[in-house]
């Protein structure tokens, strides 16, 4: 591990906003009332890599609170850092295998989740790894809210489309879908916030897939 990975993995040791491993599961149930000291939603983003979607959607939005959820600390370092130094308070980031969700979460605490531009998994072998594959989906249903939504973001026309087709055997909600979000009606100021990941697929003039569905 280079000394940088090294340096950014203790700084965050040390950081207030990030829970690693298993300091998160007390909080399973009281995320708003013990962490955040509040009573505002709860909204995830999984994969979230440096964190500019959570961060992003936090200022946007002071009345929720926002959790990034990745297991490279050294990309959750980025994302922590920001929202301290910008005094972003209703960040939080936590550093967990996303598998283990439910041990972090209870039944219907979050009410809403982002996924963007997560490793679409493209081999066959690999579909459970696949963030919207049944796996997933199954764990997602069980601590969302009634209603509450999932939105993918992704450059991945493969990744697009197997969602779509889940959604669509599985007889879920679809709310939204566009195979090219930045020539549609949807791209506002919240679907327009853009990943480190996302303004490099732009520059190489890749189309952003984007489907916001719920289970009922």
């Amino acid at each position: 591990m280079g000394k940088d990975k090294l340096r950014r993995f203790a700084e965050i040791e040390t950081f207030s906003n990030v829970l690693q491993l298993d300091a998160g599961k007390p909080f399973k149930g009281q995320w708003s009332n013990s962490f955040f000291k509040n009573s505002n939603p709860v909204v995830l983003e999984l994969a979230c890599g440096k964190g500019e979607y959570t961060v992003n959607l936090a200022t946007l939005f002071p009345d929720k609170n926002f959790i990034g959820i990745d297991y490279k600390g050294n990309r959750i370092w980025r994302g922590a850092k920001t929202a301290l130094e910008e005094n972003v308070p209703n960040v939080a980031f936590l550093r967990i295998q996303i598998e283990n969700l439910l041990d972090y979460f209870a039944d219907g605490e979050i009410d809403e989740i982002w996924i963007t531009f997560p490793d679409p998994q493209p081999q066959l072998s690999r579909e459970k790894k696949r963030l919207t594959s049944s796996r997933f989906l199954d764990k997602y249903i069980e601590i969302l809210k009634p209603g509450g939504c999932v939105n993918l973001k992704t450059d991945n026309d493969g990744l697009h489309a197997y969602t779509a087709e889940k959604i669509e055997e599985l007889k879920l909600k679809l709310h939204i879908k566009t195979e090219d979000l930045y020539h549609s009606p949807y791209a506002d100021e919240v679907l327009s916030i853009k990943t480190y990941y996302e303004k490099k697929y732009l520059k190489d003039n890749k189309n952003i897939n984007y489907l916001k569905f719920s289970f009922a």
